[in-house]
C-alpha cells in the first residue's frame, strides 16, 4: 500500500512540477498578455491531452482518499456522540436514583 501512495505522491509531484514550469515560462516570457494567456491555454490543453488518464487517475484517487477520511470522520463522530449520549444517560439515571433514595427517606417512620 505504501508503494502505491508512494507512486501517486511522485506522479503528482511530476504533474505539479510540469505545471508550474509551463506557467512559469509562459509568464516570464517577453510577450504580450493576449500572447501568453493564449500559449498557457494551448500548454493546459496539451497538458490534459497527453495526460488525461493520469490526470482521470489521480483525480479518482484523491476522491476516493477524500470519501474515506469524511467515512472515518463520520465513525469517530458517531462513537464520539454515542458515548456522550451514553454518560448522559448515566448522568441521569444516577440523578433520578438518587432523587429516588432521598424521597423514600422522607417517608420513613
Amino acid at each position: 500500500m505504501c508503494k502505491k501512495n508512494d507512486t501517486f505522491a511522485f506522479t503528482m509531484g511530476i504533474i505539479a512540477g510540469v505545471v508550474g514550469g509551463i506557467i512559469g515560462g509562459v509568464l516570464f516570457a517577453p510577450k504580450s498578455g493576449e500572447e501568453s494567456r493564449k500559449e498557457l491555454k494551448e500548454a493546459a490543453c496539451d497538458l490534459y491531452e497527453k495526460h488525461a488518464p493520469q490526470i482521470i487517475d489521480a483525480k479518482r484517487q484523491a476522491l476516493e482518499s477524500v470519501d474515506l477520511m469524511r467515512y472515518k470522520l463520520e465513525r469517530q463522530f458517531r462513537k464520539i456522540n454515542s458515548s456522550l449520549k451514553s454518560r448522559k444517560m448515566q448522568k441521569a439515571k444516577e440523578l433520578e436514583d438518587s432523587e429516588s433514595n432521598v424521597n423514600d427517606s422522607d417517608f420513613d417512620y
